[in-house]
């Protein structure tokens, strides 16, 4: 997947992950609640960065250290926000 404005770098990737409505952010470090339910977090930094998806009630930890990374993860978001699978415990 080709990477995209914004998907750039992982600023990028939090902006765009704050404008979603159905995100809400908590905490000094970026953590994604969609209601009351966690639904995305990071681990690491630059090479080694990670995010941790909520996917049907169980975490699923994604690389999220390149362009296209954030691109796949972004996408991956986008996808489980429309089908509502994240709030499935």
């Amino acid at each position: 997947m080709a990477a995209t404005a914004g998907t750039a770098t992982h600023d990028d990737l939090l902006a765009v992950l704050r404008s979603l409505s159905a995100l809400n952010e908590r905490g000094k470090t970026p953590h994604f609640y969609r209601g009351a339910t966690p639904f995305l977090h990071f681990h690491g930094d630059g090479d080694a960065r990670t995010a941790d998806l909520r996917r049907d009630g169980a975490w699923q930890r994604l690389p999220a250290a390149t362009p296209a990374d954030r691109a796949a993860l972004l996408a991956q978001v986008r996808e489980l926000l429309r089908s509502g699978g994240a709030h499935r415990q």
